[in-house]
């Protein structure tokens, strides 16, 4: 067994999926430590000799799931110029839609243990959803350099608007993905749609591939 402080990837990653599972099943009053390791299959004190606790467990989880959002989205970067800016658009909030990483962050946000961990993390660096934030601006960018949307396209809030609208629709919105999914297809075209407005017509659907 790995010393306290020194968890295994396959241990890490079985516990974490373990606590995802717990939580889709029962919600955040389900889990518990005992919980955790009993759908792990693991003994019981399992997460107390890797972990300082359910609280540096909790902000753990956080953490390791935003950064796997983030790095499903890096690819978004090299979709500049290809499919269409909706597309590749819908990509990047597809991961965002399918990311654990918000409601897991309401979850540490009701223990001030955990919550002090995950926002000491992001405030060092730690990928978050400002993180996919800034992708999808830095992508957005990207395409205004290409001249696939106009050049007065406000590309930092076209960001905040998608990352903020789908961390939002994910707290308050149902649990199916579906309805999301709907809801920002149609925030995108509604974006997109606001360019071609703005550029009184001159745009054509070469100029702005929606």
């Amino acid at each position: 067994m790995s010393p306290r402080g020194v968890v295994t990837p396959d241990v890490r990653e079985r516990l974490f999926s373990a606590a995802e599972r717990v939580l889709a099943a029962g919600g955040s009053s389900a889990l518990t430590s005992r919980a955790v390791t009993t759908e792990a299959g693991c003994a019981k004190g399992l997460i107390h000799n890797h972990f300082a606790g359910l609280d540096e467990f909790i902000a753990d989880l956080t953490l390791d799931r935003m950064a796997r959002t983030v790095r499903a989205m890096e690819p978004l970067a090299q979709r500049a110029g290809q499919n269409t800016v909706a597309e590749n658009l819908l990509f990047a909030t597809q991961a965002l839609i399918h990311s654990p990483g918000p409601l897991l962050g309401g979850l540490a946000a009701g223990r001030p243990a955990a919550f002090a961990r995950v926002r000491a993390a992001m405030e060092s660096g730690a990928p978050g959803f400002s993180t996919a934030q800034e992708l999808i601006a830095d992508y957005l960018r990207a395409e205004r350099a290409l001249g696939r949307i106009p050049e007065h396209a406000d590309t930092a809030t076209m960001a905040m608007t998608l990352a903020g609208t789908v961390h939002h629709l994910l707290m308050t919105g149902p649990v199916d993905g579906l309805d999301i999914t709907e809801q920002t297809e149609r925030l995108v075209t509604l974006l997109l749609s606001t360019f071609q407005d703005r550029a009184g017509g001159a745009g054509t659907g070469e100029d702005l591939p929606v």
